[in-house]
């Protein structure tokens, strides 16, 4: 703790990101409360999440590449720039009446944006803090996320209910820009093996460098194979769960906009204890136990928020889901920052995250079109089962018995796995 205490880059990154999560956090909470309020459909909402998953798919083919061949400080400070006027402009333009093309429109942008950012986040932080640090840096940026989806339903629903949804967007906008004068200050110090902006090659070598280097290592790693398959079969289902659980408080259970912002918040608590024990956890569990025990909460969290009728259980339930989902996000994280090459995080985090997010479109949209014609109840309950039962698929691959990050990072795969020549190009 005492070398994060005194890292100043840190420091300044992780305080700049601090407002920057509570701006998101209410923002993704408005966005769908703000679909509703405009057509009163859960499949509408469903819509407006496909398309911000959709985009994140499409862009996180090359997100990887770029991040790993420009100036990664200059550019999430660009994405944050042009996130933040997008935003900020919506509740001026939402004045002249509601307008459910805008949000479909800003949507896509603002995806491509932040799937450019956050692949170069988590990059980030191995340039900011020493290997050992690695597992608390990623917990303490969590516990941060955390506080903000604490806060940030809060403050989206008292600002519905006050001024209306649009303004939640306009402030995540304008937190946007405390995070780019945040990033301003801060220094990344390349490590051994990370080239920096480097020119890339042309024509079907590009091709190669951003389709097929981050996938191979994946398939390559004996445990990123199974966890991205387990993952992506996950995401398929959590990617609708916010719009499951607003329609199920606001419209089946007849509450308030505050009182879903309430419920919102308790979920919070549930990231914020997620990334305050993920570390230890993962220290004394092993990665194996820690992340095939998050997907067991976050299945009996799912299951029980569709099937309780009391808003306070839901709260909990909410809170469960979400702790599930921390800690599993902080452990594959951390895996992958430690068994990937700096010259390859880039595009190992995000083929990572395009394979998995692929799921995700066609999941929120049948999730919320089968919760619209059998009911959030029957939906959540066939979730929870559908989780458990990647509970057990996780038990019969190497990520049973694994003890990655108990001990330190895990062993990498065999050399002539990992990097063989790319149709002679040696890597």
């Amino acid at each position: 703790m005492k070398s994060l205490s005194h890292n100043r880059d840190f420091n300044v990154f992780w305080l700049g990101q601090a407002l920057s999560v509570l701006g998101g956090s209410a923002s993704a909470v408005a966005l769908p409360m703000l679909v509703l309020a405009a057509t009163g459909s859960v499949f509408q909402m469903g819509l407006v999440t496909v398309v911000g998953a959709a985009t994140a798919v499409v862009s996180g083919t090359f997100a990887g590449y770029v991040v790993d061949r420009v100036d990664r400080r200059r550019l999430m400070i660009v994405c944050d720039l042009a996130r933040g006027l997008l935003l900020g402009a919506v509740p001026f333009l939402w004045l002249a009446g509601p307008r459910i093309w805008l949000l479909y429109l800003l949507t896509a942008p603002v995806g491509v944006l932040k799937s450019l950012f956050d692949v170069a986040y988590v990059t980030a932080v191995p340039s900011l803090v020493p290997p050992e640090d690695l597992i608390r840096a990623n917990g303490r940026l969590m516990g941060t996320f955390a506080l903000g989806t604490l806060l940030g339903p809060v403050v989206a629903g008292l600002l519905t209910g006050g001024v209306g949804a649009a303004w939640a967007l306009g402030l995540d906008g304008a937190t946007f820009l405390v995070s780019a004068a945040s990033l301003l200050r801060v220094r990344f110090t390349p490590r051994p093996g990370e080239a920096g902006e480097r020119p890339g090659p042309r024509g079907a070598g590009v091709l190669r460098e951003v389709f097929v280097a981050g996938f191979r290592f994946l398939w390559a790693h004996p445990l990123l194979r199974p966890l991205t398959v387990l993952l992506t079969l996950l995401t398929f289902l959590t990617v609708g769960a916010t719009d499951l659980l607003i329609y199920r408080v606001e419209e089946d259970l007849h509450q308030s906009s505050a009182i879903l912002g309430y419920v919102m918040a308790v979920s919070g608590l549930g990231t914020l204890v997620g990334a305050v024990t993920a570390a230890a956890l993962r220290r004394r569990l092993g990665f194996g136990v820690c992340w095939l025990g998050s997907v067991a909460a976050t299945a009996v969290g799912f299951a029980g928020i569709g099937v309780s009728r009391s808003v306070p259980v839901i709260a909990v339930l909410a809170a469960l889901f979400m702790f599930g989902l921390t800690v599993g996000g902080v452990c594959s994280m951390t895996l992958r920052q430690e068994v990937t090459p700096q010259h390859l995080l880039g595009r190992v985090t995000a083929a990572f995250w395009t394979v998995h997010n692929a799921s995700g479109p066609a999941g929120a949209a049948a999730v919320t079109a089968l919760a619209a014609r059998h009911g959030v109840p029957a939906v959540s309950l066939a979730g929870g089962v559908f989780c458990l039962l990647l509970v057990g698929a996780g038990l019969l691959t190497p990520l049973r018995g694994s003890r990655a990050g108990a001990s330190g990072p895990p062993p990498p795969a065999p050399v002539s796995r990992l990097r063989r020549p790319l149709r002679g190009r040696r890597r």
